[in-house]
């Protein structure tokens, strides 16, 4: 007999919305919660420890339940939760009817480990918007780079919406989170060549030949990149834009670098 929920105001259902809400309890659990059966299904292959899934029936079959469960090399408790509770902790009314809590991952960038000795590599600087972080995780996907690294992070990467945006990418992708002097002191001490993304003293991003390893590096809309990168980037690299305005979104500027890395790497 599974365990049910079906009060709002129940301990653990409170325990798991401030989960939800506040990046401190996510830091000092070690857990986050995961919304959607797609994302959950992506954390598992990519090897985090699923706890408890939390399911509406009414909203999701007993065969996926199932199937998510042969997945996981771990057991997982199971707990029927009412609609109303459901929606207390979901974002989204459109998922369908589960929800995860699993043990987060550490992000030191010592735990990356390169599969490719001439690894590409997406680092972004100081990004705060978690739309603009989902989209460069789905681009980081999309393009099969190594590893996405995160400087002088501003916001949590297990925050909800950076998972919910990212549409589980978040959990496809290796990640590493570092201050900007670390980060770069991690990259020369790889060997990796450092392009950064800027308006000064640059080159037309498809001049360079990005065949050896390399970090593509981008700063937020606002700012742009800090001086401690401009002054280490092996070049500096722009788009060059063909109309009005001087700069695109930030995930746009860095899918159209990474995959001219991706093309000259498959010739």
């Amino acid at each position: 007999m599974r365990k049910q929920i079906t009060s709002t105001q129940n301990v653990f259902i409170k325990e798991l919305f401030q989960l939800k809400e506040k990046a401190r309890n996510r830091k000092n659990t070690k857990t986050f919660l995961i919304e959607g059966l797609r994302e959950i299904n992506l954390a598992l292959k990519g090897g985090y420890i699923i706890q408890t899934i939390l399911i509406d029936v009414s909203l999701i079959s007993e065969n996926d339940i199932e199937h998510l469960i042969e997945n996981s090399s771990t057991t997982i408790d199971v707990i029927e939760i009412s609609n109303d509770v459901y929606k207390k902790l979901a974002l989204r009314e459109t998922t369908e009817g589960i929800l995860a809590i699993s043990k987060t991952k550490e992000l030191a960038l010592h735990h990356i480990q390169f599969k490719n000795k001439n690894p590409l590599i997406l680092v972004a600087e100081a990004p705060e918007k978690p739309g603009n972080i989902g989209a460069l995780l789905r681009t980081a996907d999309a393009a099969g780079i190594d590893a996405v690294i995160i400087a002088n992070p501003k916001t949590d990467i297990y925050n909800p919406n950076i998972i919910r945006s990212s549409v589980g990418c978040v959990f496809t992708v290796p990640i590493a989170t570092g201050t900007t002097t670390e980060v770069i002191s991690f990259l020369k001490e790889n060997n990796i060549n450092i392009y950064g993304a800027a308006l000064t003293a640059s080159v037309e991003y498809q001049t360079i030949d990005y065949k050896q390893a390399s970090a593509i590096v981008v700063g937020t809309e606002a700012t742009g990149l800090s001086d401690d990168w401009l002054l280490n980037t092996a070049k500096n690299i722009v788009i060059p834009m063909r109309g009005a305005i001087d700069s695109m979104n930030v995930s746009v500027s860095a899918a159209i670098i990474l995959f001219e890395a991706v093309r000259q790497r498959a010739l």
